[in-house]
């Protein structure tokens, strides 16, 4: 490697430390400012400060190979330096300040001074790049001070706004800055919302899981008794369970399935052992029209109809009116044994 390209690579190197030590701090301060222009500001910012270094990684790889081994350690040196320093500076920015405008405001100062400086840092890199000759890296110099420019000038714009919610705060009492609408309180819904979803996701799985279990004959039964065996009067399917007499449960229990029976015939067993109710139980004991049936809904049944013989038509219609008796059910049975 020529004397050249080292230096050019020492500038970029030093330019990285800086993007990398930056995303740092924006991270910290997304976290702690409010939903607002001044954060979907940061946003962008963080968004572009991460490219930026991705582009100038590519480029030390381009210009790298084979360098001085002395060369990488510097550079990563001054990488691990930025981001520990980013990584200190971190708790400062929590705590400056007299109240959460204030933080805001000097931490917008704080990132108008790194702006000039990263705005420094790239004019020289685009001129050393040209002077040793290399235009793509001048180009990509170019680029990025551009971006930079840019995003100084729109930080600067946010000063007088956030000057003005600290006068507000300060001197009138009138503060704005409202801590569950920062960054980290969206961060905890966020996270409480993907943990929800990930849960709700395995339920959903295991209950198609169960359901399809239960399509084999004699699995939807042995299912019931089991959690009827460790059910409390409070999970059984009829509501307020413990207190009905046998004669309120016995009018119940048509409306139930085959796997509701047997969980509350166990759960009687096992505790008040009424004759009534286990009597009415056996009654309604039946064999499903076919495995999996007291599973499908209403309108799932009818378009199972539409290509039955007049076999299961009856079927169905015999167990529909001694259990969940659904006249659109019975209606389609009906139907599909006069045209069978």
């Amino acid at each position: 490697m020529t004397r050249r390209e080292e230096k050019l690579l020492q500038y970029l190197e030093e330019a990285h430390a800086s993007e990398a030590a930056l995303c740092r701090v924006l991270q910290a301060q997304v976290l702690m400012t409010p939903k607002g222009s001044y954060r979907s500001l940061l946003q962008t910012h963080l968004t572009e400060t991460r490219e930026h270094a991705r582009r100038l990684e590519e480029r030390m790889r381009e210009l790298g190979r084979g360098r001085d081994p002395l060369q990488a350690i510097i550079g990563f040196a001054e990488s691990a330096l930025g981001q520990v320093l980013a990584l200190g500076k971190t708790p400062l920015d929590m705590i400056r300040g007299t109240g959460g405008e204030e933080k805001i405001l000097k931490n917008a100062k704080d990132t108008c001074a790194t702006e000039a400086w990263e705005i420094a840092t790239y004019t020289a890199v685009e001129r050393l790049a040209r002077d040793v000759q290399d235009d793509a890296t001048a180009r990509l110099a170019t680029s990025i001070r551009s971006e930079e420019e840019r995003m100084l000038d729109r930080v600067l714009n946010e000063i007088p706004h956030l000057t003005d919610a600290v006068v507000a705060a300060e001197l009138n009492g009138r503060g704005s800055y409202d801590l569950s609408e920062t960054g980290a309180a969206d961060a905890v819904r966020d996270a409480g919302a993907a943990v929800k979803k990930s849960a709700d996701a395995v339920e959903l799985k295991a209950r198609r899981t169960a359901r399809q279990a239960r399509k084999v004959p004699g699995v939807a039964r042995t299912e019931g008794q089991v959690k009827g065996v460790a059910a409390a009067a409070n999970d059984l399917p009829i509501p307020n369970y413990g207190r009905l007499t046998a004669g309120e449960i016995g009018e119940r229990l048509p409306e139930l399935s085959q796997i509701d029976l047997a969980k509350i015939e166990a759960y009687e067993r096992r505790h008040q052992k009424r004759t009534t109710v286990l009597s009415g139980i056996d009654a309604l004991k039946a064999k499903e029209p076919w495995p999996g049936y007291d599973e499908l809904t209403a309108s799932e049944i009818r378009a199972s109809l539409d290509d039955a013989d007049e076999r299961p038509a009856k079927q169905v219609y015999e167990y529909e009116r001694a259990h969940k008796n659904r006249s659109t059910v019975l209606e389609a049975a009906a139907r599909e044994r006069t045209h069978a």
